[in-house]
């Protein structure tokens, strides 16, 4: 393992929504690209759509907390490379339940498409990411 020096969790947590803005950015941005270019409300598409978007800040993520936030413990190992991608599949598949579900109620409650489109991802992002912290620092970064 490195010797890099020890951070704290509130640290960490500060340098993992920094990145984690960055990671909204390119999540947000690409299902809007995508909407805008191939508009849809078919839930298998937006599914799609956010299955891509998520996919792109998912790597973003990697690449940057694997470098700086759990650099300490970031060592590169194939069990350190598959815990992450178990741990973003687990994310992607809450982010996509939270996504539909939200979208299909602010259906219901005829909200315009752009915000409702917008509204449920960052529901989405928040719920996915808040639980892709607690598995990055406890399962795939965890400080032995």
């Amino acid at each position: 393992m490195k010797n890099h020096p020890r951070k704290s969790g509130r640290f960490q947590f500060i340098q993992f929504s920094i990145i984690g803005a960055s990671n909204a950015l390119i999540d947000i941005g690409t299902l809007n690209l995508l909407l805008l270019l191939f508009h849809s409300n078919q839930s298998t598409v937006l599914l799609l759509f956010n299955t891509i978007s998520y996919t792109l800040a998912i790597l973003n993520s990697y690449i940057w907390n694997a470098n700086i936030t759990f650099k300490r413990t970031s060592e590169g190992s194939t069990y350190q490379r598959s815990a992450f991608i178990v741990q973003a599949i687990v994310s992607l598949v809450i982010s996509n339940v939270v996504f539909i579900v939200a979208h299909s109620l602010f259906m219901i409650m005829e909200m315009p498409a752009w915000w409702n489109y917008n509204i449920a991802k960052v529901l989405a992002m928040a719920l996915s990411s808040l639980a892709s912290f607690f598995m990055v620092k406890f399962f795939v970064f965890k400080d032995y």
